[in-house]
């Protein structure tokens, strides 16, 4: 690698995925290990590509004066982990960084593989996995196949060798692409072409995309497309439909729509409404009360005036609870006119959300619809949670409203058993 391909830019971009992961780990509460062997920290799922800008092409791609030169930089390979140990100890991300750049632009190609085994042996914590990426990703650079034949041998979960292959795949697709199929065994979806489309999906997404849709229906065929939105979303609207509208696969089709809708709503929600209206399936059916969502919370008007107009029945029911959900948290009253305007496309699951976000702010009002719900397993349930809840925390509202609002029997023996 050239020294010039290492910029600070570089450096920053793997401060934040560091930081990315980290928060990822503290939301989460994963303890996964990255590779299944008992290292401190957690493996993420979306591995990305090296970002230097050398262009070798793998093996031989390197200068032939650049072991000797970095032979004398670097020394012995004990000099060498040596010196890995002490950058890896600075407190400073930044500067840290900074050092493992300029460190991994002066090993030669067979000296990446102690490298990485030392980084491991030192503990990957949370804040060192870009560090860790962009190991595996110059070491792609130069020699790939070595660095997969490490993967293979010392890591279990995936990231290593996803890393690798995300890198490898934008130097020289057609040549990773052979290795996934020549080391895929077995029946099921190919686990490493997920990396193969993710590296190709912003600059070839033609080649992404026979990938994909060559996949059978799995986990791998899913991280894939989530690899591929992202950068589909980046066009306009009609350009995302139309990629949807091409693929022949039904549960491919709903996957992406799905994944696609949120986005679109955010910029044209009455276009995508209706685009989910003309495509009905369990995208639709998924996603069409949060499109409402987000519709109410731009145009409150415009969205409630487009219910009636939609053609579906289980549909239109999901648009109101869209509606419904936006409202509810600031403006109960207002929310239950709506449920009033439309009695018949409420659905239990439409009051059963009304009474549990309303509830805080006025219980009565919750209470008194949970009567609404046609399930009488489910509207018992309801009432024994939501009038305890009240018995607790207002006692005498909650007994001024059960004497002129008498409970069911099972309700009632519920909440007259001791506790």
């Amino acid at each position: 690698m050239k020294p010039q391909s290492i910029t600070l830019l570089a450096a920053m971009f793997l401060i934040g995925i560091g930081a990315f992961v980290a928060g990822r780990k503290t939301a989460s509460g994963s303890s996964n290990t990255p590779d299944g062997d008992g290292l401190n920290d957690t493996e993420s799922s979306r591995p990305f590509a090296s970002t230097t800008g050398d262009s070798a092409t793998g093996p031989g791609g390197r200068k032939s004066t650049h072991s000797e030169r970095s032979a004398r930089a670097l020394g012995t390979a004990a000099e060498r982990i040596s010196r890995l140990q002490t950058i890896m100890r600075g407190e400073n991300p930044l500067d840290r960084n900074r050092a493992l750049l300029a460190f991994i632009d002066q090993l030669g190609p067979g000296e990446f593989e102690d490298a990485v085994a030392q980084f491991r042996k030192m503990g990957i914590t949370d804040q060192r996995f870009g560090e860790y990426a962009l190991l595996l990703s110059a070491w792609a650079k130069v020699d790939p196949l070595a660095a997969l034949t490490y993967a293979k041998a010392n890591t279990r979960n995936g990231f290593a060798a996803s890393t690798i292959l995300t890198t490898w795949a934008s130097i020289d697709p057609e040549a990773a692409i052979r290795w996934a199929e020549t080391n895929h065994q077995g029946d099921g979806a190919n686990p490493y072409l997920a990396s193969i489309i993710r590296s190709l999906a912003g600059t070839d997404p033609v080649r992404a995309t026979q990938l994909l849709t060559g996949m059978p229906k799995s986990q791998e065929r899913g991280e894939a497309l989530d690899a591929m939105m992202p950068h589909l979303l980046t066009q306009d609207g009609n350009a995302v439909r139309t990629w949807i509208a091409a693929l022949s696969d039904d549960s491919l089709k709903d996957g992406a729509m799905m994944r696609a809708a949120t986005t679109l709503a955010a910029s044209d929600p009455a276009g995508t409404a209706s685009w989910l209206a003309a495509n009905p399936g369990q995208a639709t059916q998924r996603m069409m009360d949060d499109v409402y969502t987000v519709w109410a919370a731009k145009d409150l008007q415009g969205a409630i005036r487009s219910i009636s107009a939609v053609p579906d029945s289980e549909n239109r029911s999901n648009a109101l609870r869209g509606v419904v959900n936006n409202l509810v948290n600031t403006d109960p009253q207002a929310a239950l006119a709506l449920m009033n305007r439309f009695p018949n496309d409420v659905s239990d699951r439409m009051v059963q959300q009304f009474v549990w976000h309303s509830f805080g702010s006025d219980p009565s009002i919750a209470i008194n619809q949970i009567n609404r719900i046609t399930d009488e397993g489910q509207r018992n349930d309801m009432y024994g949670r939501m009038v305890g809840s009240w018995l607790n925390k207002d006692p005498n509202a909650a007994n001024a409203w059960l004497q002129t609002n008498p409970l069911p029997p099972a309700v009632q023996q519920q909440l007259n058993k001791p506790h």
